[in-house]
């Protein structure tokens, strides 16, 4: 099966898990042993963050 290309970069990604608290875990075991929860929140961030624009890179 081929690799999917990622949207988000790694930085942006350890970013949000770092946010989240999930980082340790992250960098410990792989994206594959976040929760779906905490996957769907990690999304939810990056919508949130698309959709303020590129002027505004607070995190809520």
């Amino acid at each position: 099966m081929a690799k999917r290309k990622s949207v988000m970069s790694d930085a942006l990604k350890a970013e949000f898990a770092r946010e989240l608290g999930v980082y340790d875990t992250v960098k410990r075991e792989g994206w594959g042993s976040v929760s779906s929860k905490n996957c769907g929140n990690l999304v939810k961030m990056a919508i949130e963050k698309a959709n303020r624009g590129p002027g505004d890179n607070q995190l809520k």
